[in-house]
């Protein structure tokens, strides 16, 4: 009989990782920022580790793993694997090798299903160039895959996810909404179509980030996942005097997804990502609170780009034919670090 792997789990995806106010507490006198060659340490949220290896070059770091977002052992490879990835990518780096970590529940599962993950990893990481080098692997109650990635980026091009400044665009590069199609995925299921696009944004890899770290007017940069735009956003604002104007008008929704939202159909971590900040969020709606604290796995990057030269990184985007999105701009202090407009 075949199992259902979202029917092992709890939540899927970036949608299992803690809130940010309970990774805050557990944080709470254990950042580090540039002790033993780190220049980026985990002080700030950002995406990856950085360490200076002395050659005018920033080795990265990251981790990333979590629980099954779809059923199919393959897809969900490609998924944790292109996530992994693209923390390298929204530093503006380019990976180097990874190294797989696996949880697997040897009683409920055939390893052979395990082997399908991993080759589904193999296929994302063909595609960015890298090879899985090895891992570690567990035996866990529920399955769990993910990849640690290495990555290198030239010192003038490391892209962190604090920088913005005022009269900045925000713009992020997919549409959103793949914590409420997953949502649905496991509950009810989706036609074909809107599978399909699902399955393609959230396996897209984050190249696009590489290319944006050679533009000095990129600010600020980080990848969408968990927390959520307005999460990740309130990263990239940070303790600075900035507020940052959302046009909600103008954040792409996924296939599906406002019918979605109509629906009420939304994932756990949506309301406790709302809970952990939404003090800090003015003119949230029903539905922009759905969509804006939904959990996203492998969402696209998020950039803060000088308003005035906006037009060159446009002109990139464009002949690379890659999706984007201007969906805010950055102001002076107000009552509120985000206000939806």
């Amino acid at each position: 009989m075949e199992v259902k792997l979202t029917s092992l789990t709890k939540g899927g995806g970036c949608g299992c990782k803690l809130p940010s106010s309970s990774l805050e507490d557990i944080l709470q006198g254990q950042k580090m920022t540039n002790e033993f060659g780190l220049v980026v340490g985990n002080s700030s949220g950002d995406d990856c580790a950085a360490w200076d290896l002395g050659n005018g070059e920033y080795l990265l770091s990251t981790l990333d793993f979590f629980t099954p977002i779809v059923d199919d052992p393959f897809d969900f490879g490609r998924i944790a694997a292109a996530n992994s990835i693209s923390d390298v990518y929204s530093m503006g780096g380019r990976p180097v090798v990874a190294t797989a970590i696996l949880g697997w529940p040897i009683d409920k599962l055939e390893p052979t299903i395990a082997s399908k993950i991993i080759e589904g990893a193999r296929a994302i990481c063909d595609e960015a160039g890298i090879a899985i080098g090895g891992g570690h692997s567990i035996e866990n109650p529920e399955p769990i895959f993910g990849l640690s990635v290495n990555g290198i980026v030239e010192s003038n091009r490391l892209k962190k996810n604090q920088g913005m400044k005022e009269g900045d665009f925000i713009v992020i590069t997919k549409k959103v909404g793949t914590g409420m199609l997953s949502t649905a995925l496991k509950r009810e299921g989706l036609s074909s179509d809107i599978y399909q696009s699902f399955l393609s944004s959230i396996t897209k890899l984050n190249k696009i980030g590489r290319d944006l770290s050679t533009f000095d007017q990129v600010h600020a940069m980080t990848d969408i996942t968990g927390f959520g735009i307005l999460g990740h956003l309130l990263e990239m604002i940070g303790d600075s005097e900035l507020t940052v104007e959302l046009n909600y008008a103008n954040v792409p929704l996924l296939a599906g997804v406002k019918e979605l939202a109509g629906r009420f159909v939304y994932a756990d971590n949506t309301m406790r990502n709302w809970k952990s900040y939404g003090e800090k969020v003015e003119g949230i709606s029903g539905e922009s609170m759905l969509t804006l604290c939904d959990p996203q796995t492998n969402g696209g990057i998020m950039f803060a780009v000088d308003g005035k030269r906006f037009v060159e990184v446009q002109d990139m985007l464009t002949q690379k034919s890659q999706f984007f999105a201007v969906i805010g701009k950055v102001a002076g202090k107000r009552k509120n670090q985000i206000q939806i407009v």
